[in-house]
């Protein structure tokens, strides 16, 4: 499997797929596999095919910034964890995180041991610990490391 296609198989496992909007519990808007932005809207209803679509514009956009963060070579398993990651928290995470300082520095023990660090969430005003952001840090670890 590709890097993408790793990638796409852990945000679709992660996410499921929901055709109408909901709210998630960091607040956000969103749509079929984990999509948010302005285009999502109450009354929204999405076809697979739809939602699809947007997951392929997210994850290209998530490999562009991906491409513009990283200085050092990737495996797919490390690319693909990357993606997730910034398809999960956004490329502003990566961008000022330990995680990429380590990664940059060629240190790839190091920053694997970063993404368990990014299991939290705030919800009204609390940061809290998910069990599902706990169970996809560990899965973009398995996939760094593998």
């Amino acid at each position: 499997m590709s890097a993408r296609d790793l990638a796409e198989a852990l945000i679709k496992k992660s996410e499921g797929f929901y055709p109408r909007p909901y709210i998630c519990p960091a607040g956000k808007w969103t749509i079929a596999w984990g999509h948010t932005g302005p285009d999502v809207t109450a009354g929204l209803v999405l076809s697979e095919e739809q939602g699809q679509t947007l997951l392929d514009r997210d994850l290209d956009n998530a490999s562009q910034q991906l491409d513009h963060l990283v200085k050092v070579s990737l495996t797919d398993g490390q690319t693909a964890a990357l993606l997730d990651f910034i398809f999960n928290l956004g490329a502003g995470a990566l961008a000022n995180s330990t995680l990429l300082v380590k990664l940059n520095a060629g240190d790839y023990d190091g920053a694997a041991a970063e993404f368990p660090k990014w299991d939290k969430a705030h919800i009204n005003g609390v940061v809290v610990s998910l069990p599902g952001l706990t169970a996809r840090r560990q899965a973009e670890v398995d996939l760094f490391n593998a």
